[in-house]
């Protein structure tokens, strides 16, 4: 292998900024805390959207969604679209997706069709025969569900079978529903877990890359902690669900927020009015009604689930010490966003740009270029991955990603290179389409064909429990913002190509 530096991307699911156990003393992450004393903790890192499919796309596409194309989960990430495994792919790299990709919907047409959808997504005649290439990746091993979730297939399903698991099907849901749904215990062995079959893969594909002297993009994709709240023991009963401190909420605190805001907190709410033609609703759009018992219980479960995945995190980076990789090898532990568990009185990702759902933990290590047990404040962006990636391993960015490369900011050499992050939600054309806006002070969400909106001051209201949209102090204030949405709106359009000519 020549000096390239290589790329090691490790990912949670819908992981909440404070689950880490160096930044929470109630939970336990040993190994992300290892990893954080080596590297970089980055405080103020953004997705540019709260739901799956459309961050993950912006990961590996350097644009934001309403470029890519893939706005809302359901949608699909089109296959011609430019990817940076490509960039790594043409400049000599290995590149591989191991676990979750979500770059296209449950659902295929003739139209858009889907390959992570049934009933291919479950035929394991064809995950036998194929690895890829998949959005710039030449080699895919993966998998679809969360937890017990009848989606189960693909390449786990078959890995499950190759370590001579046969009865796996009894420990998950089926799509007829003979299969009840499990409860925070899961009956599934450890030793089958798909924690275990991430790291196994990743591990062993490490294994073959150092053997065979190649330079790598490698993403290791896990589930965890995305619910539903479902953990193998010991994991499960880890944490006592009365020892937890629960998020708090202010009484009433929705009355000055959007509408949607306040139905959910209904025993009963109709949302019937953002339904789409074809029956589509938006995803957290239910009630968010849970007592406290059932809070403390789903807390308890997530942080097991966190701990699990720390512990085959730890797995994959003590196999690239052993092998001699770690010192020239970017890595990054990150998620694709955060996660709701009471927080506001809501329990599930949705039109909801609260911090908890838009922040996400970031790390980055790199061995005598990044300063271990460091720090940085600088605003970061998932849609920055995909161009800072490629400027270390110093391969051009291609023109079309709007992203903006971290590089200075990662080596100390800047104190940021961001003055303002926008995050898009966008689940319907109106009503529940928003554009935020955050600074280093205030946050901004304003909606298409609404005149709805919020406004909180994160310095002087860090918990965001005062929405400012309707106070007539902020007007003011809130005209200035706007502006500022709109330039930034303005600034994050790709130039494809310079201008070369008058005419």
């Amino acid at each position: 292998m020549d000096k390239k530096l290589n790329v090691l991307l490790i990912t949670s699911d819908q992981q909440h900024w404070n689950t880490l156990g160096f930044l929470n003393s109630e939970i336990h992450t040993p190994n992300l805390d290892q990893l954080a004393a080596q590297g970089m903790v980055f405080s103020r890192t953004y997705c540019p959207n709260p739901t799956c499919t459309p961050t993950r796309a912006s990961m590996i596409t350097g644009q934001y969604p309403s470029q890519h194309g893939a706005w809302s989960l359901g949608t699909k990430l089109m296959d011609d679209v430019h990817t940076v495994g490509e960039d790594f792919a043409a400049a000599g790299y290995r590149t591989a997706l191991v676990g979750k990709a979500h770059f296209q919907p449950l659902a295929s047409t003739e139209e858009f069709p889907s390959m992570e959808a049934y009933p291919i997504l479950q035929d394991l005649e064809f995950w036998k025969e194929f690895n890829g290439p998949f959005y710039g990746f030449e080699h895919v091993e993966l998998a679809r569900n969360h937890t017990d979730e009848a989606h189960v297939g693909q390449h786990y399903a078959l890995w499950m079978e190759e370590k001579g698991f046969a009865s796996w099907r009894d420990s998950f849901r089926t799509p007829t529903g003979t299969q009840d749904a499990q409860e925070y215990s899961w009956d599934l062995p450890e030793e089958f877990h798909y924690n275990t079959w991430i790291s196994d893969r990743t591990t062993g594909l490490l294994e073959d890359y150092q053997q065979n002297d190649e330079n790598f993009f490698l993403w290791a994709s896990f589930f965890d902690p995305h619910p539903s709240y479902l953990v193998p023991e010991p994991w499960a009963s880890m944490y006592d669900p009365a020892a937890l401190t629960l998020p708090g909420q202010r009484d009433e605190e929705h009355r000055d927020n959007p509408l949607h805001y306040r139905k959910t907190q209904e025993k009963n709410p109709d949302f019937s009015m953002y339904e789409e033609p074809g029956g589509n609703v938006c995803h957290g759009f239910e009630s968010h009604l849970r007592t406290e018992e059932q809070l403390r219980k789903d807390l308890a479960c997530y942080y097991g689930m966190v701990s699990c995945l720390d512990k085959y995190i730890g797995r994959i980076l003590d196999r690239l010490d052993e092998l001699g990789l770690a010192e020239n090898t970017l890595v990054i532990f990150t998620t694709d966003h955060g996660h709701l568990f009471g927080q506001h009185g809501l329990v599930a990702k949705g039109a909801f740009n609260y911090e908890d759902l838009i922040r996400i933990p970031f790390i980055a290590r790199l061995p005598e270029s990044i300063a271990a047990a460091s720090q940085s404040p600088a605003m970061q962006s998932l849609v920055d991955l995909a161009p800072t990636i490629l400027d270390f391993c110093g391969l051009p960015i291609p023109r079309t990603m709007t992203g903006i490369s971290q590089k200075p900011v990662w080596l100390g050499e800047a104190g940021g290179v961001r003055d303002r992050i926008m995050v898009e939600n966008r689940h319907q054309p109106f009503l529940v389409n928003s554009k935020t806006y955050v600074d280093r002070r205030y946050k901004l969400t304003v909606y298409c064909g609404s005149d709805e909106g919020e406004l909180f001051d994160l310095q002087e209201d860090p918990g965001e429990f005062y929405n400012r949209w309707k106070d007539p102090g902020c007007r003011e204030l809130r005209s200035e913002l706007m502006l500022k949405l709109i330039q930034a709106e303005m600034q994050k359009e790709p130039m494809p190509m310079p201008r070369i000519s008058m005419a």
